[in-house]
């Protein structure tokens, strides 16, 4: 039996076994229950024929980064399995946190794992426990089947993707924890589409100063929700600006750097309806190309903020910064993405092709890093981060089939 007829006889424990990941509750933040999945995930690997191990982060180290880390720990796993004769280590990386949920979810549940027709629906099915589970039974696959990887196999399960990877990936690749050749993270490409590249981002935090006063007296106070409204038009300069430069894609899509202003935004405190408001608030989301560097892309935001205020009568502002990511690219010609786009091209029946991601992954780490061929790819779904979160079975089952052709077909 090969390791693709052993991945479509077991779909249903590709299946069972997502489904437990995905009502294990990981919301980050706060990053809920990350010891029990990493617990989980270890045995898994080891199940699957791997060492493996739960790396807690040092608490001070975490709570230095992230306050919160007091009451919810962070850790990460690592597995390996040594190829017989190999000479490279092919690692693959995937991240167990998912974003907070929100709505109402169409089987009540967000964290039910319900089968339906095609599909199954929970947060995480498709951002990225799905991924998790399909390499899990790649990895059973080959045990079951006695087919031996052609390189040593190294997988990284880590935390916190979903806020700024600095307590996950990051502390794995600075700790040098893992020492790749090859990396596949597990997300950004999907179907025919193989990832090369990704999008980096800035988070900013805008606040508006005024001053309170009584709302039937309302020139007597600066009202800040005013002077943020000013703000947030005056942005529109930088925006258009922005839309002005690209990036190619392999594939030819271009893209263009955005802002999302307002993703959080709110009042200060002592608020009221006849009150002038005092304080209000705004973030912002830019996200930075990869021929752009985050600190120039930080830079000009702060200096467009900065210009719109002072064209705005009494309109003060502080601005904090709370994240970042970087972006990354590598030209897809080395032969690791030839031997991906192989695998994909076999077990999807049409040509794949290289994309660049317009949001942000942990590829950034192991290329920066590590400086290795790094690309993604994985089954993905759709409604990432809304409401009915979902990830079709067929596609789960072809991301399996993937990875282990990858394992069984690359010697680097």
């Amino acid at each position: 039996m090969s390791p693709a007829d052993y991945l479509d006889q077991h779909e249903s424990d590709l299946l069972s076994l997502l489904r437990d990941l995905v009502r294990l509750d990981t919301t980050n933040p706060p990053g809920r229950n990350y010891g029990v999945i990493a617990q989980r995930l270890a045995d898994e690997l080891r199940l699957a024929g791997l060492t493996a191990k739960v790396h807690p982060v040092p608490a001070r180290e975490a709570r230095r980064h992230l306050p919160e880390a007091k009451d919810y720990p962070r850790c990460n796993v690592i597995g390996r399995r040594r190829g017989r004769g190999a000479k490279r280590t092919i690692h693959f990386n995937a991240h167990f946190d998912v974003v907070p949920v929100s709505g109402q979810w169409r089987h009540g549940d967000p964290f039910s794992g319900q089968e339906e027709g095609p599909w199954i629906y929970g947060r995480g099915t498709a951002d990225m426990k799905g991924s998790i589970a399909a390499l899990l039974l790649a990895l059973r696959a080959l045990r079951a089947t006695g087919v031996e990887p052609l390189m040593h196999v190294e997988v990284s399960f880590t935390a916190d993707e979903e806020t700024d990877s600095m307590l996950g990936a990051g502390v794995v690749v600075r700790r040098r924890d893992v020492r790749p050749d090859y990396v596949v993270v597990m997300e950004g490409g999907e179907k025919e589409s193989i990832c090369c590249g990704h999008n980096g981002v800035v988070w900013l935090k805008v606040t508006v100063h005024g001053r309170a006063a009584h709302g039937a007296t309302p020139t007597h106070g600066i009202n800040a929700l005013e002077k943020m409204s000013a703000l947030v038009l005056a942005l529109e300069e930088h925006r258009r600006e922005l839309a002005t430069r690209a990036f190619t894609s392999p594939n030819g899509v271009r893209l263009h750097p955005t802002l999302n202003l307002g993703g959080v935004f709110g009042a200060g405190p002592g608020g009221k309806i006849n009150t002038v408001p005092a304080e209000a608030h705004f973030t912002i989301d830019r996200r930075v190309l990869p021929n752009e560097s985050v600190a120039d892309a930080e830079r000009e935001l702060r200096l467009a903020l900065r210009r719109a205020a002072a064209a705005i009568p009494q309109c003060r502002i502080t601005v904090t910064k709370i994240s970042d990511n970087h972006p990354c690219y590598s030209p897809p010609d080395h032969p690791f993405f030839a031997a991906m786009a192989d695998c994909v091209s076999t077990v999807r029946r049409q040509p794949a092709v290289f994309i660049t991601s317009s949001g942000f992954n942990d590829m950034y780490f192991f290329s920066h890093f590590h400086k290795v061929p790094t690309l993604g790819y994985g089954p993905c779904g759709q409604q990432c981060h809304a409401i009915d979160e979902r990830a079709r079975i067929k596609e789960l089952v072809n991301s399996a089939k993937i990875y282990a052709r990858l394992l069984t077909s690359f010697a680097g």
